[in-house]
Protein backbone atom coordinates (compact mmCIF):
# COMPACT_ATOMS: atom_id res chain seq x y z
CA UNK A 1 0.00 0.00 0.00
CA UNK A 2 1.33 3.29 -1.21
CA UNK A 3 1.61 6.05 1.03
CA UNK A 4 -0.21 9.56 -0.24
CA UNK A 5 2.70 11.89 -2.37
CA UNK A 6 4.18 14.27 -0.05
CA UNK A 7 2.93 18.10 -0.07
CA UNK A 8 5.40 20.65 -1.36
CA UNK A 9 6.74 22.74 1.49
CA UNK A 10 5.51 26.38 2.01
CA UNK A 11 7.49 28.89 0.12
CA UNK A 12 9.73 30.43 2.87
CA UNK A 13 8.95 34.21 3.98
CA UNK A 14 10.88 36.35 1.50
CA UNK A 15 11.70 40.49 1.43
CA UNK A 16 8.14 41.53 0.09
CA UNK A 17 7.12 39.74 3.82
CA UNK A 18 9.70 41.36 5.55
CA UNK A 19 9.26 44.66 4.41
CA UNK A 20 5.36 44.65 5.25
CA UNK A 21 6.72 43.56 8.76
CA UNK A 22 8.60 46.31 9.08
CA UNK A 23 5.85 48.94 7.77
CA UNK A 24 3.84 47.45 10.74
CA UNK A 25 7.00 47.79 13.30
CA UNK A 26 7.67 51.34 12.88
CA UNK A 27 3.99 52.63 11.42
CA UNK A 28 3.32 53.78 14.72
CA UNK A 29 6.73 55.87 14.33
CA UNK A 30 6.45 56.85 10.68
CA UNK A 31 2.91 58.35 11.35
CA UNK A 32 4.41 60.52 14.76
CA UNK A 33 6.91 61.93 12.15
CA UNK A 34 5.22 62.04 8.91
CA UNK A 35 7.69 60.60 6.97
CA UNK A 36 8.51 57.10 5.27
CA UNK A 37 11.16 55.77 7.21
CA UNK A 38 11.15 56.11 11.40
CA UNK A 39 14.67 56.92 11.19
CA UNK A 40 15.63 60.46 13.44
CA UNK A 41 19.07 61.62 12.72
CA UNK A 42 20.65 63.09 15.91
CA UNK A 43 21.70 66.26 16.67
CA UNK A 44 24.95 66.85 17.04
CA UNK A 45 25.95 70.64 17.10
CA UNK A 46 27.81 72.20 14.02
CA UNK A 47 26.94 69.01 12.15
CA UNK A 48 23.37 68.47 12.09
CA UNK A 49 23.00 72.26 10.12
CA UNK A 50 20.67 72.38 6.96
CA UNK A 51 22.29 70.77 4.76
CA UNK A 52 22.25 67.33 6.41
CA UNK A 53 19.00 67.70 8.06
CA UNK A 54 17.21 68.43 4.33
CA UNK A 55 19.00 65.33 2.88
CA UNK A 56 17.82 63.54 5.63
CA UNK A 57 14.08 64.35 5.38
CA UNK A 58 14.33 64.30 1.61
CA UNK A 59 15.36 60.89 1.32
CA UNK A 60 12.54 59.94 3.41
CA UNK A 61 13.95 60.08 7.76
CA UNK A 62 13.50 62.57 9.53
CA UNK A 63 16.55 65.51 10.16
CA UNK A 64 16.71 67.27 13.03
CA UNK A 65 18.71 70.76 13.43
CA UNK A 66 20.94 70.82 16.16
CA UNK A 67 20.41 74.92 18.14
CA UNK A 68 22.88 74.33 19.91
CA UNK A 69 24.15 77.62 21.61
CA UNK A 70 22.65 79.54 18.57
CA UNK A 71 20.57 82.79 19.35
CA UNK A 72 16.86 83.20 18.25
CA UNK A 73 18.02 85.18 14.98
CA UNK A 74 20.16 82.15 14.50
CA UNK A 75 17.50 79.53 14.45
CA UNK A 76 15.09 81.81 12.49
CA UNK A 77 17.71 81.74 9.81
CA UNK A 78 18.59 78.45 10.20
CA UNK A 79 15.31 77.22 10.02
CA UNK A 80 14.08 79.43 6.64
CA UNK A 81 17.44 78.14 5.45
CA UNK A 82 16.64 74.33 5.79
CA UNK A 83 13.03 75.04 4.00
CA UNK A 84 14.41 76.12 0.90
CA UNK A 85 16.17 73.01 0.84
CA UNK A 86 13.42 70.47 1.73
CA UNK A 87 9.31 70.96 1.80
CA UNK A 88 9.85 67.41 3.61
CA UNK A 89 9.17 67.90 7.89
CA UNK A 90 12.15 68.25 9.79
CA UNK A 91 12.37 69.40 13.73
CA UNK A 92 14.42 71.46 16.13
CA UNK A 93 16.70 70.12 19.08
CA UNK A 94 16.95 72.97 21.64
CA UNK A 95 18.94 72.37 25.02
CA UNK A 96 16.98 73.17 27.99
CA UNK A 97 20.20 74.88 29.60
CA UNK A 98 20.07 77.55 27.14
CA UNK A 99 19.88 80.86 28.48
CA UNK A 100 17.14 81.92 25.79
CA UNK A 101 15.17 79.07 25.75
CA UNK A 102 11.86 80.87 25.89
CA UNK A 103 12.64 82.84 22.92
CA UNK A 104 14.36 79.87 20.83
CA UNK A 105 10.60 77.89 22.17
CA UNK A 106 8.72 81.16 20.57
CA UNK A 107 11.27 81.41 16.99
CA UNK A 108 9.83 77.41 16.64
CA UNK A 109 6.39 78.24 17.09
CA UNK A 110 6.33 80.89 14.71
CA UNK A 111 7.85 79.28 11.89
CA UNK A 112 5.80 76.31 12.87
CA UNK A 113 8.39 73.66 13.39
CA UNK A 114 6.24 70.35 13.72
CA UNK A 115 8.11 68.67 15.83
CA UNK A 116 10.49 70.21 18.70
CA UNK A 117 13.19 67.69 21.03
CA UNK A 118 14.14 69.02 24.54
CA UNK A 119 17.87 67.62 25.31
CA UNK A 120 20.43 68.52 27.72
CA UNK A 121 18.38 67.79 30.90
CA UNK A 122 14.86 67.72 32.14
CA UNK A 123 12.73 70.11 31.14
CA UNK A 124 11.09 72.42 32.53
CA UNK A 125 7.18 72.31 32.73
CA UNK A 126 6.27 75.52 31.58
CA UNK A 127 8.47 75.03 28.52
CA UNK A 128 6.99 72.00 27.61
CA UNK A 129 3.62 73.49 27.94
CA UNK A 130 3.95 76.25 25.98
CA UNK A 131 5.29 74.25 23.09
CA UNK A 132 1.83 71.98 23.73
CA UNK A 133 -0.28 74.92 23.79
CA UNK A 134 1.49 76.03 20.36
CA UNK A 135 1.06 72.72 18.52
CA UNK A 136 4.28 71.41 18.47
CA UNK A 137 4.83 67.54 19.27
CA UNK A 138 7.32 68.09 21.82
CA UNK A 139 10.09 64.49 21.97
CA UNK A 140 11.77 64.34 25.39
CA UNK A 141 15.03 62.15 26.57
CA UNK A 142 13.90 59.88 29.33
CA UNK A 143 17.12 58.06 31.08
CA UNK A 144 14.76 56.00 33.28
CA UNK A 145 11.57 54.15 33.65
CA UNK A 146 10.40 56.60 36.40
CA UNK A 147 11.66 59.86 34.26
CA UNK A 148 10.02 58.59 31.38
CA UNK A 149 6.53 58.08 32.72
CA UNK A 150 6.36 61.95 34.67
CA UNK A 151 7.24 63.22 31.10
CA UNK A 152 4.77 61.69 29.61
CA UNK A 153 2.41 62.57 32.89
CA UNK A 154 3.90 66.69 31.82
CA UNK A 155 2.29 66.28 27.85
CA UNK A 156 5.67 64.67 25.90
CA UNK A 157 4.23 63.68 22.89
CA UNK A 158 6.75 60.38 22.31
CA UNK A 159 10.61 59.82 23.98
CA UNK A 160 13.89 59.35 23.43
CA UNK A 161 15.73 56.47 25.02
CA UNK A 162 19.71 57.20 24.65
CA UNK A 163 22.33 54.60 26.10
CA UNK A 164 25.77 55.21 27.01
CA UNK A 165 27.30 53.98 23.97
CA UNK A 166 26.11 57.41 21.90
CA UNK A 167 28.61 60.01 20.96
CA UNK A 168 28.46 63.71 23.19
CA UNK A 169 27.11 64.04 26.76
CA UNK A 170 26.19 60.47 28.09
CA UNK A 171 24.48 58.95 30.60
CA UNK A 172 25.88 55.77 32.54
CA UNK A 173 22.78 52.81 31.19
CA UNK A 174 23.65 50.84 28.36
CA UNK A 175 21.12 51.32 25.24
CA UNK A 176 20.03 47.38 25.37
CA UNK A 177 19.57 47.49 29.01
CA UNK A 178 17.69 51.23 28.78
CA UNK A 179 15.63 49.41 25.99
CA UNK A 180 14.84 46.32 28.41
CA UNK A 181 13.67 48.56 31.22
CA UNK A 182 11.68 50.86 29.29
CA UNK A 183 10.07 49.44 26.12
CA UNK A 184 7.84 46.79 27.41
CA UNK A 185 6.81 49.09 30.87
CA UNK A 186 5.77 52.39 28.80
CA UNK A 187 3.75 52.26 25.78
CA UNK A 188 1.44 55.18 26.15
CA UNK A 189 3.64 57.25 23.29
CA UNK A 190 5.99 56.15 20.82
CA UNK A 191 8.98 55.75 21.91
CA UNK A 192 12.52 55.69 19.95
CA UNK A 193 15.86 54.24 20.75
CA UNK A 194 19.04 55.64 20.16
CA UNK A 195 22.96 55.18 20.86
CA UNK A 196 25.28 53.01 19.17
CA UNK A 197 23.07 52.05 16.59
CA UNK A 198 24.95 51.70 13.27
CA UNK A 199 23.27 48.82 11.39
CA UNK A 200 19.51 47.62 10.28
CA UNK A 201 20.50 44.49 12.65
CA UNK A 202 20.06 46.33 15.71
CA UNK A 203 16.93 48.41 14.38
CA UNK A 204 15.02 45.63 13.47
CA UNK A 205 15.68 44.33 17.13
CA UNK A 206 14.56 47.22 18.82
CA UNK A 207 11.43 47.56 16.86
CA UNK A 208 11.11 43.94 17.26
CA UNK A 209 10.97 44.67 21.10
CA UNK A 210 8.39 47.41 20.89
CA UNK A 211 10.61 50.60 19.70
CA UNK A 212 8.74 53.27 17.03
CA UNK A 213 12.17 53.93 15.38
CA UNK A 214 15.32 54.87 15.98
CA UNK A 215 17.89 57.91 16.06
CA UNK A 216 21.18 58.07 14.88
CA UNK A 217 23.94 60.49 14.93
CA UNK A 218 27.18 59.05 14.10
CA UNK A 219 26.15 57.37 11.21
CA UNK A 220 25.34 60.22 9.58
CA UNK A 221 28.82 62.13 9.56
CA UNK A 222 30.73 60.84 7.45
CA UNK A 223 27.23 61.93 4.24
CA UNK A 224 28.39 63.36 1.67
CA UNK A 225 25.70 65.90 2.68
CA UNK A 226 27.39 66.68 5.62
CA UNK A 227 29.83 70.19 5.96
CA UNK A 228 32.28 68.39 8.73
CA UNK A 229 35.60 68.52 7.46
CA UNK A 230 37.41 65.94 5.42
CA UNK A 231 39.34 65.39 8.50
CA UNK A 232 36.73 64.98 10.94
CA UNK A 233 35.07 62.29 8.36
CA UNK A 234 38.34 61.10 8.00
CA UNK A 235 39.03 59.73 11.64
CA UNK A 236 35.47 58.84 11.57
CA UNK A 237 36.53 56.17 8.70
CA UNK A 238 39.70 55.39 10.43
CA UNK A 239 38.36 54.92 14.00
CA UNK A 240 37.52 51.64 15.72
CA UNK A 241 34.39 50.93 18.07
CA UNK A 242 36.58 51.03 20.98
CA UNK A 243 38.72 54.82 20.02
CA UNK A 244 35.15 56.53 20.77
CA UNK A 245 35.60 56.70 24.64
CA UNK A 246 34.33 58.65 27.30
CA UNK A 247 36.38 61.45 29.15
CA UNK A 248 37.71 60.81 32.58
CA UNK A 249 37.11 61.90 35.63
CA UNK A 250 40.14 62.66 37.53
CA UNK A 251 38.88 63.57 40.90
CA UNK A 252 35.01 62.96 42.07
CA UNK A 253 35.22 66.13 44.02
CA UNK A 254 35.60 68.08 40.60
CA UNK A 255 32.73 66.85 38.48
CA UNK A 256 32.88 65.81 34.71
CA UNK A 257 30.33 65.26 32.68
CA UNK A 258 30.80 62.39 30.70
CA UNK A 259 31.41 63.08 26.93
CA UNK A 260 32.58 60.16 24.38
CA UNK A 261 34.65 60.89 21.96
CA UNK A 262 37.27 59.53 19.58
CA UNK A 263 40.29 59.32 21.65
CA UNK A 264 43.35 62.05 20.28
CA UNK A 265 45.83 63.80 21.94
CA UNK A 266 42.97 66.62 23.93
CA UNK A 267 41.92 63.71 25.60
CA UNK A 268 44.58 62.87 26.62
CA UNK A 269 45.59 66.32 27.62
CA UNK A 270 42.42 66.69 29.11
CA UNK A 271 43.27 64.36 31.76
CA UNK A 272 46.34 65.72 32.25
CA UNK A 273 45.21 69.15 32.61
CA UNK A 274 42.77 67.97 35.37
CA UNK A 275 45.78 66.23 37.64
CA UNK A 276 47.48 69.48 37.37
CA UNK A 277 44.48 71.95 38.09
CA UNK A 278 43.61 70.26 41.17
CA UNK A 279 47.01 69.69 42.21
CA UNK A 280 47.06 73.80 41.92
CA UNK A 281 43.84 73.57 43.92
CA UNK A 282 45.53 71.09 46.94
CA UNK A 283 48.48 73.31 46.94
CA UNK A 284 46.39 76.76 47.68
CA UNK A 285 46.76 78.56 44.10
CA UNK A 286 43.10 78.25 43.16
CA UNK A 287 40.01 78.40 44.75
CA UNK A 288 37.70 75.08 44.26
CA UNK A 289 35.42 77.19 42.60
CA UNK A 290 38.12 78.47 39.89
CA UNK A 291 39.67 74.89 39.44
CA UNK A 292 36.46 74.17 38.42
CA UNK A 293 36.10 76.50 36.49
CA UNK A 294 39.38 75.88 34.33
CA UNK A 295 38.57 72.30 33.90
CA UNK A 296 35.07 73.24 32.74
CA UNK A 297 36.17 75.07 29.97
CA UNK A 298 38.96 73.00 28.44
CA UNK A 299 36.56 71.94 25.79
CA UNK A 300 35.10 75.46 25.06
CA UNK A 301 35.19 75.93 21.27
CA UNK A 302 36.58 72.36 20.98
CA UNK A 303 34.19 70.89 19.22
CA UNK A 304 33.73 73.55 16.48
CA UNK A 305 37.71 73.26 15.90
CA UNK A 306 37.17 69.51 14.99
CA UNK A 307 33.76 69.78 12.92
CA UNK A 308 34.41 73.38 11.34
CA UNK A 309 37.85 73.58 11.04
CA UNK A 310 39.74 69.84 10.69
CA UNK A 311 41.75 69.83 13.87
CA UNK A 312 41.26 66.38 14.69
CA UNK A 313 44.07 66.33 17.69
CA UNK A 314 43.19 69.35 19.88
CA UNK A 315 39.11 69.33 18.78
CA UNK A 316 36.80 67.12 20.05
CA UNK A 317 35.51 63.93 18.28
CA UNK A 318 32.49 63.45 19.67
CA UNK A 319 31.36 59.72 18.53
CA UNK A 320 29.31 57.20 19.66
CA UNK A 321 30.69 53.53 19.49
CA UNK A 322 29.16 52.46 16.33
CA UNK A 323 31.79 54.75 14.36
CA UNK A 324 33.52 51.25 13.78
CA UNK A 325 30.37 50.73 11.32
CA UNK A 326 31.02 53.85 9.58
CA UNK A 327 33.70 52.95 6.89
CA UNK A 328 33.22 55.55 3.86
CA UNK A 329 31.49 58.48 2.69
CA UNK A 330 28.30 58.31 1.04
CA UNK A 331 24.97 60.28 0.42
CA UNK A 332 22.39 60.43 2.90
CA UNK A 333 19.93 58.76 0.38
CA UNK A 334 22.23 55.31 -0.22
CA UNK A 335 22.38 55.68 4.07
CA UNK A 336 19.10 55.36 4.26
CA UNK A 337 18.52 52.49 1.38
CA UNK A 338 21.49 50.60 2.95
CA UNK A 339 19.78 50.78 6.55
CA UNK A 340 16.47 49.75 4.89
CA UNK A 341 17.36 47.06 3.36
CA UNK A 342 19.39 45.79 6.37
CA UNK A 343 16.80 45.91 8.40
CA UNK A 344 14.55 44.06 5.87
CA UNK A 345 16.81 41.40 5.50
CA UNK A 346 17.53 40.88 9.94
CA UNK A 347 13.49 40.41 9.95
CA UNK A 348 13.51 38.11 6.83
CA UNK A 349 16.01 36.01 8.57
CA UNK A 350 13.58 35.87 11.79
CA UNK A 351 10.93 35.08 9.79
CA UNK A 352 12.84 31.96 8.30
CA UNK A 353 11.42 28.80 9.60
CA UNK A 354 13.28 26.50 11.75
CA UNK A 355 15.19 24.02 9.72
CA UNK A 356 14.48 20.55 11.12
CA UNK A 357 17.51 17.47 10.92
CA UNK A 358 16.54 15.57 7.71
CA UNK A 359 14.88 11.61 9.19
CA UNK A 360 16.21 8.70 8.16
CA UNK A 361 13.81 5.64 6.67
CA UNK A 362 14.13 2.42 8.84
Amino acid sequence: MSSAPLSPPEAAPGPVAARRQLDRLWQRGTEFLGCPFALLGGAMTWVSERHLVAAISTAGGFGVLACGAMTPALLAAEIDATRSLTEAPFGVNLIVMHPELDALIEVCLAKRISHVVLAGGLPPRAAMARLKAGGAKLLCFAPALAIGRKLVRNGADALIIEGAEAGGHIGPVATSVLAQEILPELQQVPVFVAGGIGHGEAIAAYLRMGAAGVQMGTRFVCATESIAHPRFKQAFIRAHARDAMPSVQVDPEFKVIPVRAIANQATRLFTATQIEVIGRHRRGELSQEAASLAIEHFWAGALRRAVIEGDIEQGSLMAGQSVGLVTREQPVREILAELVAQTVAALARALQPERQPASSLA
